[in-house]
């Protein structure tokens, strides 16, 4: 499961860096953050899910980068409702429609992490 979050999100998230790079420092629609810190993130842990999901790396390192992605996604969701700046990392400050992206990825990465330890303990036994 953590392969297949690895291989879904991370070119999504690349493309997300890539469309902010290209818009520049405006929000996307007014309602998605794309300052240049964002987009260098974006492209670095989408580039690590990307190449994690499609390489012929050890399923428990797939699983431990994509729940540790999830639990960074989960917190900068979690922190943003109260610091939308980070503490001066986005000066354009996340929306509450990034706050929801971020909590879904982490979410859905810790989910996809913990998936894939039950499965791997039901082939173990």
């Amino acid at each position: 499961m953590a392969r297949l979050y690895a291989r879904l999100v991370g070119p999504t998230v690349i493309l997300i860096g890539i469309v902010g790079l290209v818009l520049g420092n405006r929000p996307i629609g007014g309602a998605l953050n794309i300052d240049l810190v964002e987009d260098a993130i974006h492209l670095s842990t989408g580039g690590l899910l990307t190449v994690l999901g499609f390489a012929r790396v050890d399923d428990r390192i797939v699983r431990t980068a994509v729940g540790g992605l999830g639990v960074v996604y989960l917190g900068v969701g979690i922190i943003s409702f109260f610091v939308p700046d980070l503490f001066g990392l986005i000066p354009h400050e996340y929306s509450g429609l990034d706050n929801a992206i971020h909590l879904t990825l982490g979410v859905l990465g810790i989910g996809a992490a913990v998936a894939t330890i039950r499965a791997e303990r039901r082939l173990a036994s």
